[in-house]
């Protein structure tokens, strides 16, 4: 591969320097850089972050290529700036056998938008009633060390138990979809003034919070890993903070979704706002923002869930649950968290890929900005501000719940090992 030298880029958000790749690596970084024969990236004041890292995304493929494939939803990440997407094991077939993972492996490795890492499910066929293969998954090539029946709850407390047994002989984590079912039956939004106002089934909050509350104390006992995927309510925050102030090995997450909308939405019946888990109040808001700032939620993952036109263009009822993600969250971090003022641009490197990448063992991926790391980078022009436009969206589905609104930020570059994959916001 030919050499890049990507010119006053704000690395990180501080001073402008010169960072020049050569091949698949960061061969320099400095002021006033020059290569022979490189090619040249004015990056304008733009700000270069590590290649993004999601670690709760939803591809589909297999069983599901009318909402998404590994090709699109890949492209979709490059084009917000992700280097490395998690995909999620509620496919069909679930991927709970090692030849399943090792599909999805191999279709990301061919397609070469992203890294893809491919999640185990828990339990066969998601129906938490027997472990799945995890041993296999972990030893095939795919090397699964996530673990989620994500879309569903693994509730039995046995079986959760046995998971974190299971996974702590290799350093792998649960992920954990912290919904108790029987309290959440029937339920269609936050249970909460609004559903009772609309007459909708209510998802009450400590629906959430309980089945955390029982995990970090199952991962305490055990001594494994433990991480709580799209935490959404006040209530679940002061739990995962208790949690690590007694040092359990509990991580979380928050979606770009959970940090700016809330239930009031529900108000217009429009099925774009329906996502599991709900969205919830305005305090829950303000407790995620300052929790993420904080270090008490760890990470932003996308929850990228895209669904066809007919599963959500229909009464709110039977509509499907989920919002596709990946091209819309870091505009929404930059809009919730850096124009706020509860983080800069280190801190969301650290939020968005560093830790991450770290959570899922994501090889090469969360390096620093700097000589001699992988060159999975991503440029992004802070200043931009514009209406979001689905038609324009590299996924194949376009539920998203910020059409028509105004976010800032925009994704000018990708580089995956040196390699462009978007380059002046268009894909290679």
């Amino acid at each position: 591969m030919s050499k890049i030298l990507i010119r006053g880029a704000k690395v990180l958000g501080g001073e402008p320097q010169d960072v020049l790749i050569d091949g698949a690596t960061i061969a320099e970084v400095g002021v006033g850089l020059s290569a022979e024969g490189a090619e040249v990236v004015e990056a304008g004041g733009k700000v270069l972050l590590p290649g993004l890292v999601d670690l709760h995304t939803h591809l589909r493929e297999p069983g599901r290529e009318d909402s998404e494939t590994v090709l699109t939803g890949t492209r979709a990440a490059a084009s917000g700036g992700y280097t490395t997407v998690f995909a999620m094991a509620n496919t069909f077939p679930v991927a709970d056998t090692a030849g399943v993972v090792e599909q999805v492996y191999r279709l990301g490795q061919e397609h070469g938008y992203c890294d893809v890492q491919p999640i185990g499910a828990v339990t066969v066929a998601l129906e938490g009633r027997k472990l799945a293969e995890l041993g296999a998954m972990h030893e095939s090539a795919a090397g699964v060390t996530v673990f989620s029946d994500d879309g569903k709850c693994v509730d039995d407390a046995v079986i959760m138990r046995r998971a974190l047994e299971y996974v702590k002989a290799f350093g792998g984590v649960v992920a954990q979809h912290a919904q108790e079912p029987r309290l959440t039956e029937g339920a269609q939004m936050n249970e909460g003034i609004v559903s009772a106002e609309l007459g909708l089934g209510g998802w009450p909050a400590v629906a959430e919070e309980s089945i955390i509350a029982r995990d970090v104390l199952l991962a305490e006992h055990v001594g494994s890993r433990v991480h709580i995927c799209h935490l959404s309510t006040a209530g679940s925050v002061e739990i995962v903070r208790w949690a690590k102030s007694r040092g359990i090995d509990v991580t979380a997450e928050v979606t770009p979704h959970h940090l700016l909308l809330t239930d009031e939405l529900v108000r217009t019946y429009n099925p774009v706002f329906k996502v599991n888990p709900p969205l919830r109040t305005e305090r829950d808001v303000l407790a995620l923002r300052e929790a993420l700032a904080d270090g008490t939620i760890d990470i932003v993952a996308t929850d990228h869930a895209p669904h066809p036109h007919e599963d959500k263009d229909c009464e709110w009822a039977a509509a499907a649950m989920g919002m596709v993600g990946l091209e819309t969250a870091l505009s929404v971090v930059q809009e919730t968290m850096v124009d706020t003022g509860l983080l800069d641009w280190a801190q969301v490197a650290d939020r968005m890929s560093v830790k991450p990448a770290q959570i899922g063992q994501a090889k090469g991926q969360g390096r620093p900005v700097s000589a001699g790391e992988p060159a999975n980078l991503t440029l992004v022009d802070t200043e931009y501000r514009g209406s979001v436009d689905p038609a324009g969206f590299a996924s194949r589905s376009r539920n998203t719940p910020y059409e028509g609104r105004e976010l800032p930020g925009r994704v000018t570059h990708t580089w995956l090992r040196g390699k462009a994959t978007l380059v002046d916001g268009k894909l290679t």
